[in-house]
């Protein structure tokens, strides 16, 4: 049972961690530091959570659960392909935005010194992204009989590389520069040439 107003001990815990990964870049956050923040003793940390990897495992859950299930929704929703990509773009660019700590996670920086597991999950939130869009395009080709001006791993690639980027930036900008800055000047760019009329 949880005290009216208060959340559940271990999400305290998630959102005390992804607090300290986006004010403290570069820090590794131990166990004993994250325990004071919460104000709990390390002993409890370990009844929520059996190692600080299972933390990092459940911010990255919570990234996996928020972005696909909106991009599942997408999907059924929008019909355009163009539409289609620009919308589960953004959606990747304003979750970001939204979670600086995790963004950390997703691009594996906060995870250096971590068990190598967690370096392939944040690793298969960007290639679910790219399935995604890939997905996107072949439905189109195949609904359409349209092309791309390159193969469909090309284009897919592309568009994800320039949001890692984005995402990239923000976090060398220690969270300054949004990842959403800028974006419809670049997207009107890259749809030109990837989705001519």
């Amino acid at each position: 049972m949880t005290v009216e107003g208060h959340p559940p001990r271990r999400q305290q815990i998630l959102e005390a961690l992804a607090r300290e990964l986006e004010t403290s870049p570069g820090d590794r956050i131990t166990t004993a530091r994250l325990a004071a923040v919460v104000g709990v003793s390390e002993a409890a940390l370990y009844r929520h959570f059996a190692s600080k990897a299972k933390m990092f495992e459940a911010l990255i859950a919570f990234a996996e659960d928020s972005v696909f299930s909106l991009v599942t929704r997408i999907l059924a929703e929008e019909p355009d392909p163009k539409a289609r990509c620009d919308r589960v773009l953004r959606l990747v660019l304003g979750f970001s935005e939204r979670n600086p700590g995790i963004t950390r996670v997703l691009l594996g920086d906060a995870l250096v010194g971590e068990h190598e597991r967690l370096q392939q999950r944040s690793v298969q939130f960007f290639n679910r992204i790219e399935t995604q869009v890939k997905q996107v395009l072949r439905e189109a080709e195949a609904a359409t009989g349209r092309r791309w001006p390159a193969p469909v791993p090309a284009v897919a690639g592309l568009l994800v590389a320039v949001v890692e980027g984005r995402l990239v930036q923000f976090a060398r900008s220690r969270f300054q520069r949004s990842p959403l800055e800028t974006w419809d000047d670049q997207w009107r760019v890259l749809s030109a040439a990837l989705f001519p009329a």
